[in-house]
């Protein structure tokens, strides 16, 4: 027994190194970034777009990309991440839980995951426990994400279909777990394709995952 805690902390560690190592990387960006106008922060979403079409990958964008949401977290909303919550960033973009307590900053930590996701433009949801935390985590990180180029929507539950679809098609969603499910099962009885509001997965972060995947589940 005690060979398996010793495995599973060790283990940890060199999880924690490894987060650590990369959120290094980001931290290393920040002269260069803050050397920029905003309208060079701004063109860094493009330029990012255009390094993803030419065979890059997400992973090979990430140290550059969350310094780039970092700046502009700070000169949208005057808040910077620190580098517990650039490394929490990194754990949810690899898709593991980030444990954070009330407090301690999550709904900022997951700006830059959801930064670098939505570059692909194949759409990032972001799904909260109620509607009232959609809409207020839209108006709030959604300055970061607007002052970079992203459109961002919210999908609620008083939304005809046309105005779902448009929330759909943006490059961030906010909306809530019962929602999104109501919409999956609905648009997979319609009888024709053009009336689906959702378009592909692509990748979803869920605040409060505890409460939505095992307590509501």
């Amino acid at each position: 027994m005690a060979g398996f805690f010793k495995k599973m902390f060790s283990e940890e560690q060199r999880e924690l190194a490894g987060l650590e190592k990369i959120a290094d990387q980001v931290l290393s960006y920040e002269p260069e970034m803050q050397k920029l106008s905003d309208e060079e922060l701004r063109n860094k979403t493009n330029e990012y777009r255009s390094r993803l079409q030419n065979g890059e990958t997400v992973d090979d964008l990430l140290p550059e990309a969350f310094a780039t949401a970092r700046e502009a977290a700070y000169r949208v909303i005057n808040e910077k991440p620190y580098k517990v919550q650039v490394m929490g960033s990194i754990a949810m973009h690899k898709g593991d839980i980030a444990e954070m307590k009330t407090g301690e900053g999550k709904t900022l930590t997951a700006t830059m995951c959801v930064y670098l996701n939505a570059l692909k433009g194949e759409g990032v949801h972001v799904i909260t426990v109620n509607e009232y935390l959609a809409g207020r985590d839209a108006s709030w990180m959604g300055e970061i994400y607007r002052f970079l180029g992203l459109s961002v929507g919210v999908n609620k539950r008083e939304l005809n279909a046309r105005e779902k679809r448009e929330a759909y098609n943006c490059d961030i969603t906010y909306t809530t777990n019962s929602e999104l499910g109501f919409d999956y099962l609905r648009d997979n009885m319609v009888t024709k394709v053009e009336d689906r509001v959702m378009r592909g997965l692509h990748m979803a972060i869920v605040d409060e995952v505890d409460s939505i995947l095992i307590d509501e589940s």
